[in-house]
């Protein structure tokens, strides 16, 4: 395309698109504020192809993890109630929640980078929400009930029989879907058998933990079943986080308008040859499952699920145009033919990313599996023994994170000392804490002031995995 007639289809299309009056509402509520339903017409074609595939692929992982052991201990597990989480089969308990904030804080950033470059792909092919409304509950729903049409002419006839029988149906099998993904991520939070055990001991044994699954089922049941896509537009606050995030060179779902405007009807006379590629079909609106028209430009109602894509492209394919009027692109590509190129907001995130990135595998390859704290018994003084010695009590609080019992040897180093635990030796069990009571025995002539620093070593098969360092406290000299 030539710079002449880009800058006459730019026109065109700035006035084509002065009106930003669809920006005042959205495509799922009525000017009363009303719901309004959208029944989007079944996509198909080469990306929701893709798309299928990679939830598949997805949807296999989620219901097959939870089955997944490391040590006979579920491969992911985060239990909130008992403090305890499973992460690729590392344990990590509340003393790792430094690790848990890094990793979340490396995981948003990470979004805001991919989002910066590459729009929300993130939205339309790999966030929960999208892959079980659009590939599991989307398509049962056009199983039972049809396709687009047969939709709309269910939800506006009377009740009957007919539409009582559709409508059972498809609550029955919605229910059902929500009752079975409720368990799984139940199992995500429990373990799959705990899962399995309460459901072996039934109801009446675990009547909370079935209450709270009817209460996630009903959510899960009342979001695909009626608020569906008002997560994505109402809820979520990426769509409109997507307004500080993207810029000209962030690849978003786009209407190539220097190509398509003006808009016309398929026209074979001489007038056509002022009309640029789009027909004005409104394909692409049928098939969007938030309702939106992307001609109209980025709005923060798309989730960049492609279904326009497929079906503008079937549209060109018929009519013997080129594909491509409704793609992967910028908007400094469609409206100057410029190439997505990397800028300095993108290096400044990817460069925060890749700090974090590497903070949090340092952290993560660190951290020991043993977690010692040793602090002065509150309250206690030095004591002198009877052989002249100053005694100190001190308490250590020791915390497992390995899936067997390791034996723990107490030592001093540096300062010459006895150290007395009170009673058995030390054993922490496995994914378990433990607290035990010692006394630090100290030779006057050691201690040169009332607070002298110490070092203990904290031994494992006289082996030395850790050293702590406390206060011993002892008489003015």
């Amino acid at each position: 395309m030539n710079a002449v007639y880009r800058d006459d289809a730019n026109a065109s299309a700035k006035k084509s698109r002065m009106d930003q009056t669809f920006r005042d509402s959205v495509a799922t509520i009525d000017k009363e504020g009303g719901r309004r339903y959208i029944h989007p017409k079944k996509p198909r074609g080469p990306l929701y192809n893709k798309r299928t595939v990679a939830s598949i692929v997805y949807l296999a992982l989620f219901f097959s993890l939870p089955f997944v052991k490391v040590g006979g201990e579920p491969l992911f597990m985060i239990n909130v109630l008992k403090r305890k989480f499973i992460l690729f089969g590392q344990i990590f308990g509340p003393e790792d929640f430094f690790i848990f904030m890094l990793g979340m804080l490396t995981f948003i950033l990470f979004i805001i980078v991919f989002t910066v470059v590459f729009g929300r792909v993130f939205c339309g092919w790999a966030c929960p929400q999208t892959v079980f409304m659009e590939m599991v509950f989307r398509k049962v729903e056009y199983w039972i009930d049809g396709d687009q049409v047969k939709q709309r002419q269910l939800r506006e006839m009377p009740w009957n029989a007919y539409k009582v029988r559709k409508r059972a149906t498809k609550i029955a099998a919605f229910w059902l879907l929500s009752f079975l993904i409720a368990h799984f991520f139940m199992a995500y939070l429990i373990g799959m058998d705990e899962v399995v055990r309460y459901m072996d001991e039934g109801i009446a044994s675990h009547f909370g933990t079935f209450a709270a699954l009817a209460l996630f089922t009903t959510v899960f049941f009342f979001v695909y079943y009626w608020f569906r896509e008002q997560v994505c537009i109402v809820v979520c606050p990426y769509g409109r986080l997507q307004g500080v995030l993207l810029d000209k060179n962030s690849i978003v779902v786009a209407y190539d308008y220097v190509r398509g405007e003006p808009r016309g009807k398929v026209d074979k006379s001489e007038a056509a040859t002022a009309k640029g590629d789009c027909v004005d079909c409104a394909a692409c609106v049928r098939v969007c499952p938030t309702g939106i028209d992307i001609r109209n430009g980025t709005q923060l109602e798309c989730v960049n699920c492609t279904a326009c894509i497929d079906a503008c492209d079937e549209i060109m394919t018929g009519l013997k145009r080129p594909t491509g009027l409704i793609r992967f692109a910028s908007e400094n590509h469609v409206a100057r033919g410029e190439k997505p190129r990397i800028n300095t907001r993108i290096l400044a995130y990817t460069g925060v990313l890749a700090v974090l990135v590497s903070v949090l595998g340092f952290m993560l390859a660190s951290r020991d599996d043993v977690d010692v704290t040793i602090l002065r018994t509150a309250g206690s003084v030095f004591q002198t023994l009877p052989d002249g010695r100053i005694a100190n009590v001190y308490t250590a609080r020791m915390a497992n994170k390995t899936r067997k019992d390791i034996p723990l040897e107490l030592r001093m180093e540096g300062v010459p000392g006895e150290i007395e635990v009170v009673g058995d030796r030390i054993v922490v069990g496995k994914e378990a804490y433990k607290t035990a009571t010692f006394i630090i025995k100290v030779r006057p002539n050691d201690i040169s002031k009332r607070r002298t620093p110490i070092r203990i070593g904290v031994y494992e098969h006289n082996e030395l995995i850790k050293r702590m360092d406390a206060t011993f406290m002892g008489p003015v000299r």
